[in-house]
């Protein structure tokens, strides 16, 4: 991609799945890579795993005191952050009216006020050195309604509407969009399903299948690339196709 060579970039949720997929291709164009990511085991085989990484920090983004800290040993490692993405999420599959408090306040702390401290923190560096470029993960969960995760689809939801507003406050400086997949086949995707699973989620998708970890990644790269230098305060949908004809794709 043009221009990524050389840029300092932050991934959060950057040890599996995704976001170990956007870790790789950032490094494989040359970029300067930092991860967070609460899982230290992760973190670890990471850093085995993808040689030239800067640096890859344990932090856990549902806390700001640990965001504020992992920042710190960004500037001390790369000077900076002229590129986020904002990947790190969970969800928990549950009904509707069996969802605690807790795991409310869980799902909303990492994946709605983790993005939030996170962008918070790498905009006002981007603001005060020249630019910049966020990228928040979405999902197609927070365009259209899907049962058993109304907490994630709500934090989703979220994202897509926080996404807008920051490109609005943020411009011409800062350029911020959301990347919204639908099924993506990662390693934990691939454990939960029997093979009649896997058959019937494909069978809606009109290119009947999951994305690959790699392809979410490849859309990343671009966003962040000086070949989107015009793309601000939009939603990229990348489902195969299964959100486009509504319930008849269903």
């Amino acid at each position: 991609m043009n221009g990524l060579a050389g840029k300092r970039v932050v991934i959060t949720g950057g040890a599996s799945g995704i976001g170990a997929a956007t870790v790789e291709r950032f490094v494989a164009e040359g970029a300067r890579v930092v991860v967070f990511d609460r899982d230290a085991a992760g973190c670890a085989r990471l850093a085995a795993a993808v040689h030239g990484l800067a640096d890859v920090i344990a932090a856990d983004v549902s806390s700001l005191d640990a965001v504020k800290a992992a920042f710190v040993h960004v500037d001390e490692r790369l000077g900076g952050v002229d590129v986020l993405v904002n990947n790190a999420g969970i969800s928990i599959r549950h009904r509707f009216v069996e969802i605690t408090e807790e795991e409310w306040r869980r799902v909303m702390r990492v994946n709605l006020d983790g993005v939030f401290f996170v962008a918070q923190e790498a905009a006002r560096r981007m603001l005060t050195s020249g630019g910049g470029v966020i990228l928040n993960m979405g999902s197609t969960n927070g365009l259209t309604g899907y049962p058993f995760y109304a907490d994630y689809n709500a934090s989703k939801a979220g994202v897509i509407e926080l996404t807008r507003s920051m490109a609005l406050e943020l411009a011409p400086d800062v350029r911020v969009n959301a990347v919204c997949p639908g099924y993506v086949m990662t390693p934990m995707q691939e454990a939960e399903y029997t093979p009649a699973m896997l058959e019937a989620v494909n069978a809606k998708i009109p290119l009947r299948r999951h994305a690959r970890p790699g392809e979410i990644a490849a859309l990343f790269a671009f966003l962040a690339s000086d070949d989107a230098a015009y793309l601000t305060g939009q939603v990229y949908v990348i489902d195969g196709g299964e959100t486009a004809g509504g319930l008849a794709s269903r």
